[in-house]
């Protein structure tokens, strides 16, 4: 039997980008969730955990930032399971704000290959993390 997929959720409002994201993680193997508010993101990760996050700054109404602090704070074991997406990584708001957070960023514009190179490490690790914790 195969595994259960790994679920990932993004989280963007430019519905063509993660249209391209989802397609391609569908390609690769994952099982995809969309968001493109962080109200949405929250009810779908209330509703079906993902085993990582893609998640953008900018987002309306919430920013990713505060999304992403949500998050941790109600789901702590996702902490290390999320990436910040951002075009702006480096503007002062942002750059103060990753300087207090232990958060992967992937800089806008990646490659596809960027964010399939973060989920295999990022689940490689989780699962040697696992394996040391239960041996």
């Amino acid at each position: 039997m195969n595994a259960r997929p790994c679920t990932v959720l993004v989280v963007d409002d430019e519905a063509a980008l993660r249209r391209v994201l989802a397609r391609h993680l569908d390609r690769e193997g994952y099982r995809v969730l969309e968001a493109s508010t962080g109200e949405s993101a929250y009810e779908l990760i209330t509703a079906d955990r993902p085993d990582a996050i893609l998640l953008d700054v900018h987002l309306p109404a919430m920013s990713g930032l505060a999304l992403y602090l949500t998050i941790i704070h109600r789901w702590p074991e996702l902490d290390g399971r999320i990436a910040i997406m951002s075009g702006d990584a480096d503007a002062e708001q942002v750059q103060v704000w990753l300087e207090r957070h232990n958060c992967p960023v992937i800089r806008k514009p990646f490659n596809l290959h960027q964010i399939t190179g973060w989920l295999r490490e990022m689940l490689a690790w989780r699962n040697r993390s696992r394996g040391n914790a239960s041996g």
